[in-house]
């Protein structure tokens, strides 16, 4: 998608451990229209799907999410990273640990809104490891749901996330694919 392509080129910062901060207008602060122009790429993407939900993590992936189940007509279910005294005990569990933080979390989702019946649509901001996705795929296969296809903003194509996922079969599909970071600066790879 060259729109977003456009923005990583001319926004985005190189931190150490290859790291890209892209705050200024995906997961700080947004750019709703873009967001918008993301969802729809989406969209035409994965429309020939069954898609019953959309699912994300929160909290960076929910403003990429939302406008795609809207899209959808479908329900947005993100998975939570803490359980709060309000979720009761019958919940989906897995593990994951993240790139940026550095750190292990569980991430938790509902039984009640996850179902067999369901084919879900992953869509998530970042894709490196794969930790983040891997985790989302285990909650909706123990739900003994279908995994529809993953939808990924920015993908950093020269980590292994991405080709060990398709590798297990899954469709992921990425709108911006980073090959290299020289430097300061950010390769793309040029459909």
């Amino acid at each position: 998608m060259q729109s977003l392509k456009d923005r990583i080129l001319r926004e985005g910062r190189v931190f150490p451990g290859e790291v890209l901060k892209v705050d200024s207008f995906l997961n700080h602060q947004i750019d709703t229209a873009l967001i918008d122009q993301m969802a729809d790429a989406f969209y035409q993407i994965f429309k020939d799907r069954r898609i019953t939900k959309v699912m994300t993590i929160e909290a960076s992936g929910i403003a990429i999410a939302y406008p795609v189940a809207r899209l959808f007509n479908v329900p947005l279910l993100f998975a939570k990273k803490a359980k709060s005294s309000n979720i009761d005990d019958s919940f989906f569990v897995s593990s994951v640990v993240s790139y940026t933080y550095k750190r292990s979390f569980d991430i938790l989702v509902s039984k009640r809104y996850l179902s067999p019946d369901d084919s879900v649509l992953l869509i998530d901001d970042f894709l490196a490891t794969g930790e983040a996705l891997t985790g989302l795929i285990d909650l909706v296969e123990q739900a003994g749901a279908n995994v529809a296809g993953a939808g990924i903003a920015i993908e950093k194509g020269f980590q292994p996330g991405g080709r060990q996922l398709r590798e297990k079969g899954y469709d992921i599909r990425s709108l911006a694919t980073i090959v290299a970071f020289e430097g300061d600066r950010v390769i793309l790879k040029e459909e």
